[in-house]
């Protein structure tokens, strides 16, 4: 079981975040968090929260830094758009047993990490019912 603890972002595939940029602030009314290097995955992430202090969802824009990068083949195969969806939890290297003890394909076996200091692993699609998943623990350090 993942034990969820709230979801943590929604990461959404896109060329070029500046051009997007525009309509999450002023449409969405989304508050620009800046943009973060993820050079192991070949990505530049741009951060947006939305909702009322407290409640808010954050969103990132994920948009390719290499054409081989999983995003540039993603936007080349299905175009822009929601690309995965992150669940908070801790102890994720505990999640992850568990999951691949009762049968749950994963990308990543052991936590890796990611944007804003979190530790992170993916469920493959193909046990999620066709939904990219990840998982993210902040880290300690």
């Amino acid at each position: 079981m993942i034990q969820a603890q709230a979801i943590n972002h929604l990461g959404i595939a896109v060329k070029a975040i500046d051009d997007h940029r525009a309509f999450y602030e002023q449409t969405l009314g989304a508050v620009f968090e800046g943009v973060e290097e993820v050079p192991d995955q070949k990505v530049s992430v741009g951060f947006f929260l939305v909702g009322p202090p407290g409640h808010e969802v954050r969103l990132e824009l994920l948009e390719p830094t290499s054409p081989d990068s999983p995003i540039a083949k993603f936007i080349e195969k299905r175009g822009e758009g929601l690309h995965h969806v992150a669940y908070s939890v801790s102890d994720i290297q505990a999640r992850l047993d568990a999951l691949k003890a009762v049968g749950v394909q994963l990308i990543d076996e052991k936590p890796r990490p990611g944007a804003h200091h979190n530790l992170i692993a993916f469920l493959h699609p193909k046990s999620s019912k066709g939904i990219l998943t990840e998982l993210c623990e902040p880290r300690s350090d």
